[in-house]
């Protein structure tokens, strides 16, 4: 099964050796967004960045990534729901890992 277009994180992540792997499919699923919510989004945001860009020699690795450190899961997925308005509309998916 693949992934929704946009995607929404719910931190805390349980088991951080599941993030790599995530990412990568969702790189090969083609999804657009990934927006983080909870506590401690800002570094999830950035090791996110790193694995997406890797050593940098591959420029069509790329998704949008966000960070919500100070709002509600609810809110999040308002965002996501409502990001890119050629892209309205299309489904969202909460993920915990």
């Amino acid at each position: 099964m693949m992934h929704a277009p946009k995607i929404v994180l719910q931190l805390p992540v349980t088991n951080l050796d599941l993030l790599e792997p995530f990412v990568e499919r969702c790189l090969r699923d083609g999804v657009d967004l990934i927006a983080i919510v909870g506590e401690g989004a800002s570094k999830m945001d950035d090791l996110i960045d790193e694995i997406v860009v890797g050593d940098g020699s591959d420029e069509s690795r790329f998704v949008v990534t966000s960070f919500h450190e100070n709002e509600t899961v609810e809110e999040v997925l308002e965002f996501a729901r409502n990001w890119k308005k050629d892209q309205f509309g299309q489904a969202v998916e909460l993920i915990r890992l």
